[in-house]
């Protein structure tokens, strides 16, 4: 029997490009480039050019579906692509992922799933499946080997990510109730629970929103602290209708937030302050540049806010701050601004804990909430269980900074004035 030209040619590609990734990975870039060369053309091979398109664009999305399977989540895959290559990689995962996310139904994707694909726009925007790289290349202004040359600067990342930790359902295998109001209500003509969180993330969001685009300090200090307030109040909320409920109606979920250069350490230190003020916990992996928060839904949604929200206060007053140089004339911008970083986080990690000692204390003087205690304890133990279960028994240390004393009293002074005072009266509050 004769042998299958179209099937050789497929294996050829197949192979030349398993060979372009382990060259990219030992920088053989000899090997590398002849593989290259043969993938962007080959001579008297009749339909090469499209097989080969359409063999590498398989091999991107089987990869990603092997990728959930070692714990990786969109956003996750997107900023690492953007984080090694820059934006065209990035936008190329992003199309990949909204290929692959084909093959699910919605109601077996996990919530932050769908939150994420739709934070990253992740949709499927080209006409003809089988030609999509032709088309994302003309999109991307590429010519035939610069394309080639991006996806397999993809596949090469794919093919090293580690594993991580699973931080929720495998897409298909999620059993998520369905949505419409019927479904939200919780049978007795009461709005779910789910509901109340989705209206209170919307007014929180709102808050913040106005809190960072004021130009005045007492509306953002009235905002911000409504927001803290409101998130405080709805924590609460959660972890006694956790307790009275016998089948647990939430458990403890991870949730990955990224960590970005410049001054890593000391925004690692601000996510951490901020995780362990709403009773989670932060795990810092830098190689990889993000921090893993554990903790009950409600409290995961109050960090990722609250620490989204001061951040953008501090890096806007670091800006504020200048640069600094030594008498000498050379630059310690870097030393004094991680310093003021640093001390940032450590003055905001002080006065969140402050304020929410404070809540807890309300709350559990208020009649039904005498139990409040025990209950927060048992949920902090669940939560080192599911640390435990993830990570091992990690390691706790300092994170450590370069010391620099402007720069750390004008970081704590910046603190100071942030917007978290929470004695202020909150509009719509109880």
């Amino acid at each position: 029997m004769g042998t299958n030209p179209i099937g050789a040619d497929k294996d050829a590609a197949e192979q030349l490009a398993a060979e372009a990734v382990y060259a990219l990975h030992g920088s053989d870039e000899a090997g590398y480039e002849h593989c290259l060369r043969l993938l962007t053309a080959r001579p008297n091979a009749s339909g090469w050019e499209h097989l080969v398109d359409q063999t590498i664009t398989a091999r991107l999305q089987r990869d990603v579906t092997e990728l959930w399977r070692r714990g990786w989540q969109p956003a996750d895959v997107v900023r690492m692509a953007n984080r090694r290559f820059g934006a065209v990689h990035a936008r190329l995962a992003t199309d990949t992922i909204a290929a692959e996310m084909r093959a699910y139904t919605t109601a077996t994707v996990d919530e932050r799933w769908l939150e994420q694909l739709s934070a990253l726009n992740a949709q499927v925007w080209w006409q003809d499946r089988g030609n999509y790289l032709q088309e994302w290349r003309d999109r991307e202004g590429l010519d035939r080997e610069a394309g080639i040359a991006c996806v397999l600067e993809v596949l090469s990342m794919f093919a090293v990510l580690p594993r991580l930790e699973q931080l929720g359902p495998l897409p298909g295998t999620a059993r998520r109730r369905p949505s419409g109001a019927d479904a939200r209500a919780d049978g007795r003509g009461s709005p779910s629970n789910e509901t109340v969180n989705q209206r209170i993330l919307s007014r929180v969001r709102a808050l913040l929103s106005k809190a960072e685009s004021t130009d005045y300090p007492a509306e953002a200090e009235t905002f911000t602290a409504g927001a803290q307030a409101m998130m405080a109040r709805h924590s609460i909320d959660a972890a006694m209708l956790w307790a009275e409920s016998g089948n647990a109606p939430d458990a403890p979920r991870g949730r990955r937030l990224g960590i970005d250069a410049p001054y890593e350490t000391a925004k690692a230190m601000l996510v951490t302050v901020v995780a362990q003020a709403n009773r989670c916990q932060a795990v810092w992996n830098k190689e990889l540049g993000f921090s893993t928060i554990i903790g009950f839904p409600a409290d995961l949604d109050a960090v990722e806010l609250l620490h989204t929200s001061l951040l953008v206060q501090a890096m806007t007053a670091l800006v504020k701050a200048g640069t600094r140089a030594h008498g000498d004339g050379q630059s310690k911008t870097r030393v004094f601004r991680s310093a003021f970083l640093t001390s940032y986080a450590q003055r905001i990690g002080e006065r969140l804990s402050a304020a929410a000692d404070e809540a807890v204390h309300q709350a559990s003087a208020e009649p039904g909430h005498a139990g409040l205690l025990p209950v927060l304890a048992a949920r902090d133990q669940a939560i080192e269980q599911a640390v435990d279960e993830m990570f091992g028994k990690t390691k706790k240390h300092r994170v450590a900074a370069r010391y620099d004393m402007e720069g750390w009293m004008s970081g704590r002074a910046a603190a100071d004035v942030a917007r978290l005072q929470e004695n202020r009266r909150i509009p719509g509050s109880r």
